[in-house]
């Protein structure tokens, strides 16, 4: 691998490739399929599962820190509006202009400009804008893993009278295929300050080998802009994946996007790290259905087939 980025002129050249990343999720749908075909054991996830007797109240809930978001972001504010007005704002806007002088003349120490600013006490974003206004902001290409997933779930053997579950959600897709005139189309989002992407990239992956046609949301994206983009892509489902603690602020302002927009027609889904006793507030909110830790791809994807066949059905019988 490093001979691989070093033909390839460097790692900052590979990174603008999109091999590092690419390799990555290679792996990551890898690990995912030996994890749902039982190749690999994960305790608590796909072998010895925590039982409802054994929770904490015996209920299946688990004792969990929970963040209200609404509070971190008034608190942040809060903290950012005193930094504002109790710094010496010459001396920051200083510290930011040598950065941008900098990224514009090509010369100086980054990194040193980058502490003295942080020291004179400008924001990581102000920072990162002082270079972002100059160069712009890096966005990766969203590319997709193909055939990985699938690949690897096959390596599984099947017990006596068992179903293949890829072969048989491929099966449902086709099938909708000719009823509906098109694939189910599904859009994976990260909205939010969640930064991580690793896990979407596999569940849309696994979704696409499944014979799902599936969209990708860039990072950091609004539930607005989320909303806009199931719109523009017609899609049937918008899958919101959660590994922040953001589900229960970011999924019901998707849902209420949508229904801004006229797309209340669009299943919203969730997954990720959802504490189960989460759950119940997501469907209170419009969420569909929600596929936490240890859910099977093949599992997650019959579901949504069928909760959207009985969506178009009643679309259909209301019309």
């Amino acid at each position: 691998i490093i001979n691989e980025v070093e033909e390839l002129g460097g790692m900052a050249k590979a990174i603008a490739s999109g091999m590092p990343k690419l390799r990555i999720e290679e792996s990551a749908a890898k690990r995912q399929a030996q994890i749902d075909s039982a190749q690999i054991a994960i305790v608590g996830v796909n072998k010895y599962r925590v039982a409802e007797e054994d929770s904490n109240d015996g209920t299946g809930k688990v004792d969990v820190l929970a963040i209200d978001n609404r509070e971190v972001l008034r608190a942040q504010n809060d903290r950012l509006n005193r930094l504002r007005t109790t710094r010496d704002e010459a001396a920051s806007q200083a510290a930011m202009d040598s950065i941008t002088d900098a990224i514009v003349s090509g010369t100086g120490n980054l990194l040193d400009l980058a502490i003295k600013a942080a020291r004179a006490r400008c924001s990581v974003g102000e920072i990162s804008y002082a270079i972002e206004k100059v160069v712009g902001r890096y966005k990766p290409e969203v590319k997709l893993v193909s055939g990985t997933y699938k690949t690897e779930y096959n390596k599984a053997s099947l017990k006596p009278g068992e179903k293949d579950p890829i072969a048989e959600t491929i099966k449902m897709t086709e099938e909708f295929a000719e009823k509906w005139g098109r694939r189910p189309r599904v859009l994976i989002v990260k909205m939010g300050q969640d930064g991580h992407d690793r896990g979407a990239k596999v569940v849309a992956s696994g979704y696409a080998d499944l014979g799902f046609d599936v969209d990708v949301g860039p990072l950091f994206q609004t539930p607005a802009e989320a909303a806009q983009q199931a719109v523009d892509s017609d899609v049937h489902v918008v899958g919101a994946s959660s590994l922040a603690a953001g589900h229960k602020t970011l999924v019901p302002q998707l849902v209420q996007e949508l229904e801004k927009l006229g797309a209340s027609d669009k299943l919203v889904i969730a997954g990720g790290v959802i504490p189960q006793q989460d759950y119940q507030y997501l469907y209170e909110h419009g969420c569909a259905a929600v596929y936490g830790p240890g859910t099977r791809i093949p599992d997650a994807a019959q579901d949504m087939i069928r909760k959207v066949e009985a969506r178009l059905c009643e679309a259909e019988g209301s019309a």
